[in-house]
């Protein structure tokens, strides 16, 4: 049995769960980080010395850091079509290098300003706020989904022609960006990517919650 270890709250977490339900996967997940406490037990060290989430487990497997766990579970039941296709999985080259390059974006790339925006609008008091931080990191956010809007202007997806494991990462920080009071430039084909997440059952049911 699989087993996703972390708090629901945390986008890396949403990430796991949202591919586990693309995949159709039975799982357990349990509340680990945050609130939750948990992460700094000896028993979750042995299994993920940064003491983070999320944490995949299944058996005595171990795997940490949420698009390395996103991949292992898209090239182990998302490759199942007679030439190593399925769902996540794409087995050309290309195309899977495509979405590779997308999840090493959203961590090198995104996620920093994204990071500090949401922290800073979310999980700070408005009193300890540095504005011009935030303000800074939103147009450094701005000009990263400005990327992602060239881009996705000239492919349905990020992961190629078709929805895929790299569009997992960024999309999972998409419902952030756009439910964040910031300033966002028009960004149609971005806009239209967004709106066909909305569409997918997982994505409903693990990104698209309140923030917290």
């Amino acid at each position: 049995m699989l087993t996703i270890w972390g708090r629901t709250s945390s986008v890396n977490v949403q990430k796991v769960l949202w591919c586990a339900e693309e995949l159709g996967l039975r799982y357990e997940r349990v509340d680990v980080g945050g609130a939750h406490g948990g992460n700094r037990e000896p028993s979750y060290l042995a299994r993920n010395p940064n003491g983070r989430v999320p944490l995949l487990t299944e058996g005595d497997f171990a795997i940490w850091e949420s698009n390395s766990i996103v991949r292992y579970l898209a090239a182990r039941y998302g490759a199942g079509g007679p030439q190593g296709e399925g769902a996540l999985w794409n087995a050309d080259p290309a195309e899977r290098g495509l979405a590779d390059q997308w999840m090493d974006w959203q961590q090198t790339t995104l996620a920093p300003p994204m990071t500090t925006v949401f922290w800073g609008h979310v999980r700070t008091p408005p009193e300890r706020r540095d504005m011009a931080a935030i303000g800074q990191a939103a147009r450094d956010a701005a000009a990263a989904w400005a990327i992602v809007e060239g881009h996705l202007s000239r492919h349905e997806y990020l992961s190629g022609t078709r929805f895929g494991m790299g569009d997992i990462p960024a999309g999972a920080m998409a419902w952030r960006w756009f439910r964040l009071p910031v300033e966002r430039p028009a960004m149609p084909a971005l806009s239209r990517w967004f709106d066909a997440l909305q569409r997918r059952p997982g994505y409903r049911k693990w990104v698209m919650v309140e923030l917290t």
